[in-house]
């Protein structure tokens, strides 16, 4: 009988791994990466494991679903791919793994993946023309019943008001403080006084407690809410919700469970590039929506490959007149679909005469022309600055003789008697080219394109790497974790394409997606 109390291994492990073996190449990509960013972060040099050894673990880790940095440690002990990685280095602890993670990758992460983007291109896999815009929403680590709400915040700090402003008053006619008109400063003053008089502050049962003692709590109680509610509003800034266990985690409705349970829970709305099946830029944003993402999207990929895209290809969910202008200003095709694309081919949209897209418009006399042929003219000009700094124009048409019309009340509702309909015409002139553009020969083939390299990235993602939920905290830290699922998901798909003989292939034909 052998002596199983020996571990015999051959003196190369690499002899056990076999030739097509996803590892092999993550190494070879891995090895060409620039590390400088990464060697920064470290003070002095590290002990035992090496900083590319370590990333190197990580990311073979999350390609064989191992999230947990206790599973990674488990599997250098256990897996000879892990070992062979680490070439006769001491295996981590996961404390070692966790360390690394939060204090040196999180900060050059999204370096190593642009790195690894413009390797993709170099080997010809990756051309920078056509990218697959979408999101999802993955839940944060964070307990669902931890909300706060912006409208409640804003009810209860205004309830809070009225009430400092009518005890404000009372409190400083009775001390003669005529000069206090905030409760701060009454709040100071009377500490002041408490002090000048020689108060002593008395608390228990059997203790009777004087009026200054009684004012000075109430203002105090006042100050605390009013910080609290305050905080509240700072943390979340624009959004509508926070978790107060993840800060930077936002309320959202994910889709239905298996039960048809739509259910609000704390996450982040992440959007991915795609391109030849590979996802080329991605981000974490608080945004329950899509339409205001794409810009600092586009930006962000801007900044760390100094590239953009010949064409952008995404949903109805992104569709916005300061989107429109920003793809047109840098001289990116958009298709974009419209909103109403899927209703516009709809039996009653086709009958709705009396709609705006449905109006006769007479150019040389600026005017809208309805079923009863009145005349809507123009009254004036309204013009808005977006978020993100675009202008928007928008012109209101007016018509006051509807009275008696025999269409009223189903052209319009207004309490008003009168219709009056608001157009943004550079919107409508970038809708109409979007359209024109997905319905085209080439339109057709890259939206057959969309739901199959985009959405089936996401499907993988979640569906074959069981990636639903995030383990870390905070925004910084997720996008981490999602750029180390991104770096593994397109070395993974790099292997499987030189297995299938697919390298070089950036689209789907129409025939074999049908």
């Amino acid at each position: 009988m052998r002596d199983r109390s020996q571990l015999v291994l051959p003196m190369e492990l690499g002899i056990k791994i076999a030739e097509n073996d996803p590892v092999r190449k993550l190494i070879e990509i891995c090895e060409e990466l620039d590390y400088t960013e990464l060697y920064k972060r470290y003070v002095r040099r590290w002990r035992k494991v090496s900083p590319e050894t370590l990333f190197e673990l990580v990311v073979f880790g999350y390609m064989q679903r191992r999230f947990s940095t206790r599973q990674i440690e488990e599997a250098c002990r256990t897996d000879i791919r892990f070992m062979w990685i680490l070439q006769g280095e001491p295996v981590p602890d996961h404390s070692t793994i966790d360390r690394f993670l939060d204090k040196r990758l999180a900060d050059v992460i999204e370096d190593l993946f642009y790195q690894l983007v413009e390797r993709l291109c170099v080997l010809g896999e990756v051309r920078f023309r056509n990218m697959f815009v979408d999101g999802t929403k993955l839940e944060a680590y964070a307990n669902r019943y931890t909300f706060v709400w912006k409208k409640a915040v804003e009810k209860n700090l205004k309830k809070l008001t009225a009430k400092i402003e009518g005890q404000l008053p009372v409190i400083a006619e009775r001390y003669g403080m005529v000069s206090c008109v905030t409760i701060e400063d009454a709040y100071e003053a009377l500490y002041s006084h408490a002090a000048i008089t020689g108060l002593e502050f008395v608390h228990g049962s059997g203790k009777r407690k004087t009026q200054l003692q009684k004012d000075i709590e109430l203002l105090g109680g006042f100050l605390a809410k009013k910080e609290e509610y305050l905080g509240h509003l700072g943390k979340m800034k624009h959004r509508n919700s926070y978790s107060k266990t993840d800060t930077d985690a936002t309320f959202m409705r994910m889709k239905d469970d298996y039960m048809r349970n739509g259910q609000l829970k704390p996450g982040y709305n992440i959007q991915i590039g795609v391109e030849s099946e590979y996802i080329v830029a991605c981000g974490a944003f608080s945004n329950c929506t899509d339409v205001q993402t794409l810009i600092p999207f586009l930006e962000r990929f801007h900044s760390h490959t100094g590239r953009r895209m010949e064409q952008i290809i995404a949903d109805a969910g992104y569709e916005s007149s300061e989107n429109y202008q920003y793809l047109e200003e840098h001289g990116q095709k958009s298709f974009i679909k419209p909103m109403n694309y899927e209703i516009s081919k709809t039996r009653a949209y086709k009958a709705d005469k009396y709609s705006i897209e449905h109006m006769q418009y007479d150019e040389e006399s600026d005017c809208f022309i309805c079923e009863n042929g009145e005349i809507l003219r123009f009254c004036r000009e309204e013009t808005k600055i977006t978020a993100n700094g675009y202008k928007t124009c928008i012109r209101i048409y007016r018509n006051e003789t509807c009275a008696g019309c025999p269409h009223l009340g189903k052209c319009h509702k207004s309490k008003r008697g009168f219709r009056e309909i608001k157009v943004n015409q550079q919107f409508l002139e970038h809708r109409r080219q979007s359209l024109d553009n997905i319905v085209s020969d080439e339109g057709v083939l890259l939206r057959v394109n969309r739901s199959i390299q985009v959405e089936g990235a996401f499907g993988v993602l979640k569906q074959d790497y069981s990636f639903r939920r995030f383990l870390f905290r905070g925004k910084r830290n997720i996008e981490m974790q999602f750029f180390l699922l991104a770096f593994a998901f397109n070395i993974q798909k790099l292997c499987n394409r030189i297995q299938n003989h697919r390298v070089f292939y950036d689209l789907f034909p129409i025939s074999s997606a049908a």
